[in-house]
């Protein structure tokens, strides 16, 4: 280990000399297509000559192949890229350049090559070439593959062309297109969905752009096509805007690297070899790697560091001791209790089960705090790095066991926290802003990271190893989640509208709105009226023989007995007939009914 350890100058040494040079400088291949001549179409001037310019721009570029064709029927376009497919085997970068017509039909893209008719919309899937086959050919290539077409003109066959299927859409421009692979750049002459200008010279505005730009040396590719998209605008008083689709990850990717000298001798630095022990034994973050560190570094700011690493990994090995001792004492507890045991035995073997779960909860609480207490120096460490690469810290050297606050620098740049946060953005984990504050949205962030890309990453901390996995990712980890009443679009959320009659349900879709059924009329509320003014035929009509309406006269008294009389009175209905009650008397229901007995009585006070 302490021999691994002595190494490391030495490695970086050969690193600086033999990788002065980007890591994109190896075999580059390149296939340039123009179509000008087309046979049932109008021809177009500036292709043909588009193609030339790229052609040298890349062969001055120092390319090791550039293949330049112009006005290819489908058969001839389809041998050379097959051709060419078999040159970026061994390629680390491919390019892609087109120039003549382009169509959209359905959302996919097709180049249109000078011997196709397309009488009917079908007939693009045999005389015209997918894009997808031209990202097949540069597929091979290992570190970029980029293809770039200026073909968004007006398409000429589509006032002409049949459709087979009324519904079939032939777009405007080209579709916009998702590479699924990684390390893949698709470039526009214009946005997706509009068209692009030739210009008034023998180049269109976005050839020109790129011949200036695309092959500066150590210029990265994403920033040459910025510059080519501010040219393009301002040639165009902003009527055509370039557009680049697909991503790469974090290193600058130039087509042309720059050419340096060989680096220098380092100067011996003792604290810059302390620092890269360090990291080595980090990313071994066993026992024996910090032991070896410690015996070969006991003194100082790294030591003091190792320690609370070797704390935080004794820590958790005691953890793990306490869980299985826990586990121990249970299932001896559930033993002598399945056994029948003695009520002693039983006692005692819960009595040790308890302690144990308490001496694993200590054992957790205490590994939790030698992690944060490791993770947080950790984090100090990263910080004082990139505040000033070269400084040697050993001003705050400290002994073992030392606050863990005693290791913040007098400034704590944010700029590790800020790139993480950066970089979880662009695959989608972070939507806040990336303002260096490693708070709680950005921890869950990262543990949303950690659940998508299957990773283990400390989320309580912004570390480089959390940046340099991030950075990894070629695209979107994290799915795009939308409110209800809002639908995925590419990277981002769109409103769903519906049509006229159509409604959004809880299931985020339209769906066809149901006719409000006629409300109808609400009967009246009946309710018992025994109000003189009532109709003579709703009163009950009261016979000679004091019957009500043919009833017995027990009967009449009980109906009536409540009933007001004009005066304000009640009525006194028995067999022989109804008379108002005595001033000053009552009427008492006293049960029962019938012949002979009568349901209520007068009572006078």
């Amino acid at each position: 280990m302490r021999n691994l350890l002595r190494l490391c100058p030495l490695l970086l040494a050969l690193a600086l000399l033999f990788g002065a040079e980007p890591a994109f400088a190896g075999k580059r291949v390149a296939l340039v297509l123009a179509n000008s001549a087309y046979q049932h179409a109008p021809s177009l001037t500036n292709p043909v000559n588009d193609g030339s310019v790229m052609a040298k721009t890349l062969k001055d570029a120092g390319f090791d192949i550039v293949d330049s064709r112009h006005d290819l029927s489908a058969l001839e376009a389809r041998r050379v890229l097959r051709d060419f497919a078999d040159a970026t085997r061994d390629a680390d970068i491919a390019v892609v350049y087109y120039a003549g017509h382009g169509i959209e039909v359905e959302g996919s893209n097709y180049l249109i090559p000078v011997d196709a008719r397309l009488e009917r919309d079908t007939d693009v899937y045999d005389e015209a070439l997918s894009l997808d086959r031209v990202l097949v050919a540069v597929e091979p290539a290992k570190q970029l593959r980029l293809v770039i077409l200026d073909a968004c003109r007006d398409n000429p066959f589509g006032k002409t062309m049949k459709r087979s299927v009324a519904s079939r859409g032939i777009g405007r421009g080209l579709a916009q297109v998702e590479p699924s692979s990684p390390n893949t750049l698709i470039a526009y002459s214009a946005k997706a969905g509009f068209t692009a200008q030739d210009g008034d010279g023998a180049n269109s505005p976005f050839t020109v752009a790129l011949s200036k730009h695309l092959t500066t040396p150590g210029l990265d590719v994403r920033r040459a096509f910025g510059f080519v998209r501010d040219d393009v605008l301002k040639s165009t008083g902003n009527k055509q805007e370039p557009f680049v689709y697909g991503s790469l990850g974090g290193a600058d990717v130039p087509l042309v690297p720059v050419k340096v000298a060989a680096a220098a001798s380092p100067v011996a630095n003792p604290q810059a070899d302390i620092r890269r022990d360090y990291e080595l034994a980090l990313q071994v973050g066993n026992r024996a790697a910090w032991d070896a560190f410690l015996a070969q570094h006991p003194d100082g700011f790294y030591s003091s560091l190792a320690k609370l690493q070797l704390e935080k990994i004794g820590a958790e090995q005691a953890h793990a001791a306490a869980i299985e001792k826990a586990k121990q004492a249970e299932a001896e507890r559930d033993r002598l209790a399945a056994v029948g045991a003695q009520k002693d035995a039983q006692a005692k073997a819960a009595a040790d089960a308890k302690a144990a779960e308490q001496a694993q909860l200590a054992a957790q609480k205490a590994k939790e705090q030698a992690q944060q207490q490791a993770a947080a120096a950790e984090q100090q460490r990263v910080n004082l790095a990139a505040a000033a690469p070269s400084a040697a810290p050993a001003s705050t050297a400290s002994p073992a066991g030392t606050n863990v606050a005693s290791l913040t620098p007098a400034t704590t740049p944010a700029d590790l926290s800020r790139s993480v946060q950066t970089e979880l953005g662009r695959v989608g984990c972070f939507s806040g802003q990336a303002d260096g504050n490693w708070n709680t949205s950005s921890q869950r962030s990262l543990s949303q990271f950690n659940r998508y890309a299957g990773t283990k990453l400390d989320v309580k901390v912004a570390s480089t190893d959390a940046l340099d996995t991030v950075k990894s990712k070629p695209s979107r980890v994290c799915p795009l989640v939308c409110e209800h009443g809002f639908k995925a679009d590419g990277d981002e959320c769109t409103r769903i509208v519906c049509g006229d009659g159509y409604a959004l349900n809880d299931d985020n879709e339209c769906e066809k709105k149901r006719a409000a059924k006629p409300t109808a009329s609400k009967p009246a509320t009946s309710r018992r009226d025994d109000s003189e003014d009532r109709p003579a035929r709703q009163r009950p009509q009261i016979g000679a023989a004091g019957g009500l309406g043919g009833l017995g006269g027990a009967a009449a008294g009980i109906a009536t007995g409540a009933r007001r009389a004009s005066g304000g009175g009640q009525v006194f209905c028995t067999n022989g007939g109804c008379r108002p009650v005595n001033r000053g008397c009552h009427l008492e229901y006293r049960g029962g009914g019938g012949p002979g007995n009568d349901a209520n009585a007068e009572v006078c006070n």
